[in-house]
C-alpha cells in the first residue's frame, strides 16, 4: 500500500509539474491561437496550452512610412505616412499566412501593410497633379481600399494621417508655397470683400427700415393729428350750438320780459337799466336824467304817455300839498 501511494504521489507530482510548464494563464490583450485540421482558430478559454498555441498581443502596431512618390510630369513628392494596424479576428488565417506561426506575424503583417500603403499612395500620385494633390484626398484614397488589407494581410487599418506632403524640388516647393500663399491672400480678400458688402447691405437695410418706421410714425402722428383736429372741431362746433342754444334762450327770455313790460309799463323804472342809471345819477350834483323816447312810445294815448302823465300830475299834487 505504502508503494501504491508513492507511486500515485508520484505522478500527481509529474502531472503539476508538467501542468505547470504546459499550461499558461491567457490575458486579457492576448489572443491565443490554435490549428486544427489545418485552419486557424482562436482559444476561448483562459488556460491554453504554450506548445499548441501561438498567443499574438491585440495591441496596434504602429506605420511610419516616408513615400517618395513621382507625380503627374514627372515632379518627385515626398509623403509621409503615421498609422496604425490592429489584428483583423475575421482573418486571422490571413495575418498567419503572411506572418507566420509566430510572435512577430503581427510585426510582419504590419510591414507588409506599409508596403502596400506606399504602393497605392505611388499609385496615386501618378495619375494626379502636384497642385492637386492633398493630404486629405490621399487619405481618403488609403480608407477607401483598407478593406484588402484585412483580406491580404489579415489586420484592420485604425488610424492613418499624412504627417507630411511637400515636392522634392525646393524650387518646385517655394512656388507651390507662393502659390497657395497667394491663394489664401486672395481667398481672404474676397472674404473681407464679402463681409464690407454684407455690412454696407445691412446698414442700407437699416437706413431703408429706419425710414420706413420714421414714414410710419409720420403717418401715425398726421392720423392722430387728424383725429384731434375733428375732435377740437367736434368741440368747437359742440360749444357754439351751446353758444347759440343759450343765445336763443336769452332771446326768448328778453322777447318774454319786452312782452311783460309792453303790458306793464310802470315795471320800466324797476328794469336794471333804470335802476343803473338812477344810482349813477345820485352820485353827481348837477345830475340830470334824460330819457329818450321814440314817436311811437310818445303817441297820443300810448300806455307809456299816459304812465307819465300820471306819474306827473302825482307829482304836481304832492308838491301843491306840500
Amino acid at each position: 500500500m505504502e508503494i501504491l501511494y508513492v507511486v500515485v504521489a508520484v505522478v500527481i507530482l509529474v502531472a503539476v509539474v508538467f501542468a505547470a510548464f504546459e499550461y499558461r494563464v491567457r490575458q486579457p490583450d492576448v489572443l491565443v491561437l490554435f490549428e486544427s485540421k489545418g485552419k486557424i482558430g482562436l482559444r476561448a478559454g483562459a488556460i491554453y496550452p504554450r506548445h499548441f498555441s501561438l498567443p499574438i498581443k491585440r495591441t496596434t502596431s504602429p506605420i511610419h512610412l516616408t513615400v517618395e512618390a513621382t507625380a503627374a510630369g514627372n515632379i518627385g513628392v515626398n509623403v509621409k505616412l503615421v498609422g496604425s494596424v490592429a489584428p483583423a479576428l475575421d482573418n486571422i488565417q490571413a495575418l498567419i499566412r503572411v506572418g507566420g506561426w509566430s510572435g512577430d506575424a503581427m510585426s510582419r503583417a504590419a510591414e507588409e501593410t506599409g508596403i502596400r500603403l506606399e504602393g497605392l499612395v505611388k499609385e496615386y500620385a501618378e495619375h494626379a497633379e502636384i497642385n492637386a494633390l492633398s493630404s486629405t484626398d490621399i487619405v481618403n484614397y488609403l480608407t477607401e481600399r483598407s478593406s484588402q488589407f484585412k483580406e491580404k494581410f489579415g489586420v484592420e487599418l485604425i488610424s492613418l494621417a499624412v504627417q507630411s506632403l511637400e515636392p522634392t524640388d525646393s524650387v518646385i516647393a517655394d512656388a507651390l508655397r507662393q502659390q497657395e500663399q497667394a491663394r489664401l491672400l486672395e481667398q481672404t480678400e474676397r472674404l473681407n470683400n464679402q463681409a464690407r458688402v454684407a455690412v454696407a447691405k445691412a446698414k442700407y437695410q437699416a437706413d431703408q427700415d429706419i425710414a420706413e418706421m420714421e414714414h410710419t410714425l409720420e403717418l401715425k402722428k398726421a392720423s392722430l393729428k387728424k383725429v384731434l383736429l375733428e375732435q377740437e372741431n367736434s368741440l368747437a362746433q359742440q360749444r357754439l350750438e351751446d353758444e347759440l342754444a343759450r343765445s336763443r334762450l336769452r332771446l326768448v327770455f328778453e322777447k318774454e320780459e319786452l312782452e311783460i313790460l309792453k303790458d306793464n309799463p310802470e315795471l320800466l323804472v324797476l328794469t336794471p337799466q333804470a335802476a343803473r342809471l338812477a344810482e349813477a345819477s345820485q352820485g353827481l350834483k348837477n345830475a340830470r336824467t334824460v330819457i329818450s323816447f321814440s314817436p311811437n312810445d310818445l303817441a297820443s294815448g300810448s300806455e307809456l304817455l299816459n304812465l307819465f302823465q300820471s306819474l306827473l300830475q302825482k307829482a304836481l299834487d304832492a308838491k301843491k300839498n306840500g
